[in-house]
């Protein structure tokens, strides 16, 4: 069994699902393709999956269910939930479901190769190897790493990370990236039912608790390339709240009482 799994959340991703799970599931083999920034991805790790989907109306699950039962029963992994209850409560879900099951490393990755699957190496050395809690597969922290986006998204993406950092004090670049690996102890500490944001903020708030928790923090570089095919869930009632609820965390930093990650052995 790997020690790693790599939670994806899905809504109506039928074009993108069965190619990103078999890419993930190639890494640790020979078949595994290189990324721009890994041209030799690591050959000797691999990686499980957990799909939570919300109720996909386009078969999305259907085709997961199909790859467990004919391919890789003992690698994927389905949570089905009733209608659209968030992004934020999705990972909530499936973390919860991994550290029941003891994974030591749990990753965040979108179904829409937005974010690359040849990079999860670099995530999981920055932690296994390097000795970080939290690696960030980070657009912003050498440049600005974003491929097929508009330049109006782009902006907005890139200032509100630059609007969280001047808000918290919280010296990360990319604030908002969902691309991540944690290590189980940062899990395990944080109060995940005190998670409040569903949306964007979600990420911005799982940093910014991992931060203020005592984890050590690295951001990645990657390439982030903008979906090819389905249709983008980004809205701006998702900006909104990321953006109004960083007061909310600058006012949890001041007067929260956060627990402590002890010490590894």
């Amino acid at each position: 069994m790997s020690d790693s799994i790599v939670i994806i959340p899905t809504y109506n991703e039928k074009e993108n699902i069965e190619k990103i799970i078999r890419a993930v599931l190639a890494l640790g083999h020979s078949d595994a393709h290189p990324s721009p920034l890994n041209p030799t991805p690591a050959t000797d790790h691999s990686f499980n999956i957990l799909v939570i989907d919300d109720g996909s109306p386009d078969g999305t699950a259907q085709i997961v269910k199909r790859l467990m039962e004919t391919e890789f029963s003992d690698r994927l992994f389905l949570v089905e939930r009733s209608g659209k209850l968030g992004l934020g409560t999705a990972y909530i879900a499936g973390f919860r479901w991994a550290l029941e099951r003891d994974y030591d490393y749990i990753f965040e990755m979108d179904a829409d190769f937005s974010h690359d699957p040849a990079d999860l190496p670099r995530l999981y050395a920055a932690c296994h190897d390097e000795g970080y809690d939290l690696a960030i597969g980070s657009r912003y922290v050498s440049g600005v790493n974003v491929v097929n986006w508009p330049i109006g998204r782009v902006l907005m993406s890139y200032f509100a990370s630059k609007y969280v950092r001047f808000i918290t004090g919280f010296k990360v670049h990319d604030t908002t990236a969902g691309f991540k690996c944690y290590k189980r102890r940062v899990l395990e500490t944080m109060e995940l039912d005190k998670i409040r944001f569903k949306g964007y903020g979600f990420q911005i708030e799982m940093k910014f608790t991992a931060h203020k928790i005592g984890a050590k923090i690295k951001e990645v570089p990657v390439i982030f390339i903008n979906r090819r095919e389905g249709t983008s869930k980004m809205s701006g009632g998702i900006f909104g709240e990321a953006f109004f609820g960083v007061m909310r965390l600058r006012w949890d930093g001041w007067f929260r009482k956060y627990p402590k990650l002890e010490s590894e052995a």
